[in-house]
């Protein structure tokens, strides 16, 4: 297929299986006083199967099945030496009501949503989303398609369509649900942000080594990017909490964080380290899944190694301006309170 985003298109169906079209003539058979149902079943009979009975025989249930004898069912011309019951009993030949024609058709008609229904599959070129073919795919049927025809999204494409409308709002909740876990731990609604701060850190790690790899933003980079958020927090509450600390020691805050960063710098390359390393197996994975793996293991690794580089140097300086600006806030505060008893008082 020729196309800027669409590698290939793919589909079992095909209309030019051959086929015969027995063409039953309605009026004629009408005034033969023949019924419908009696052609019917005698062509299931004869060139099909029919059901009869059952009967028990040596303690088994045998099941008795109706139908011509292979050498009467062989040709298509055996169909006209059949002969059918009209309502008086009479026997009419077959060959007297029924047209045999020469035609093509499908094999099989599958349906979908109870519409009769083509499955058809596909792929994106290199270096393409899945986001994108499947709107090149949506672009051509809109234009394509004539009218009394639809499509719609089954299997994987359907699934991705579903979880991606809702992945910002899972990315949203981890934020929030980690925010409001440190600031219920620090019991301070500015702290937290020194923490949250090394996040977008993780994250550009993740998506340049994603980039670098020329792998796409699939379902598994997305999990690794919620992971990341987890971990980039918690590396940076290492060092948060002593600068915390020692800040309330009686320490400036410029000190508290450069005591803070000499304390934490081996445990946060330790911690962060080990589990970059642990991470490698799944960037360089093969085999079965290895696709999924791979992808997963290079946006965690790439979070996290710009994060521990980086991250080591921006957490104190992060803590450093975020804590200046809760206290100069709370200074101000503290301003305005004593402002407005005096002016009561005047």
């Amino acid at each position: 297929m020729n196309d800027p985003v669409i590698a290939r298109i793919n589909s079992s169906f095909s209309a030019a299986v051959p086929q015969y079209f027995i063409d039953i003539n309605r009026t004629k058979a009408k005034t033969l006083e023949v019924p419908m149902t009696n052609i019917f079943q005698a062509l299931q009979a004869y060139l099909g199967s029919q059901y009869i009975n059952d009967f028990n025989l040596f303690g088994r249930t045998f099941k008795v099945l109706a139908q011509a004898d292979f050498q009467f069912r062989n040709n298509i011309n055996d169909v006209l030496n059949l002969e059918v019951r009209n309502v008086n009993g009479d026997m009419v030949p077959l060959r007297t009501l029924v047209k045999i024609e020469q035609t093509s058709g499908p094999q099989v008609v599958n349906h979908f949503n109870l519409y009769p229904s083509v499955s058809i599959s596909g792929a994106a070129k290199p270096g393409i989303s899945s986001g994108q073919a499947m709107q090149r795919v949506k672009d051509i049927c809109t234009e394509k398609l004539p009218a009394g025809m639809n499509f719609e999204w089954s299997g994987m494409s359907y699934q991705e369509i579903e979880a991606g409308q809702k992945a910002i709002w899972i990315f949203i909740m981890a934020i929030v649900f980690v925010y409001l876990f440190l600031a219920a731990q620090y019991e301070s609604w500015s702290i937290p942000f020194a923490i949250l701060l090394t996040v977008p850190i993780a994250l550009f790690g993740a998506v340049a080594l994603t980039w670098l790899r020329s792998y796409d933003n699939n379902t598994y980079t997305q999990i690794g990017l919620v992971l990341l958020i987890g971990l980039a927090s918690k590396t940076a509450i290492l060092l948060v909490e002593f600068a915390k600390k020692e800040h309330e020691k009686g320490r400036n805050i410029i000190e508290a964080a450069s005591a803070a960063a000499k304390l934490r710098f081996r445990p946060i390359l330790m911690t962060a380290l080990t589990f970059v390393l642990g991470v490698v197996p799944l960037v360089i994975a093969s085999g079965a899944g290895a696709v999924s793996r791979r992808a997963l293991g290079t946006a965690v690794f790439g979070g996290m190694l710009i994060a521990t580089i980086a991250g080591v140097f921006m957490m104190p300086v992060l803590y450093v301006v975020i804590q200046k600006f809760a206290e100069k806030t709370k200074k101000l505060e503290q301003n305005r309170e004593e402002k407005i008893p005096n002016q009561r008082k005047e």
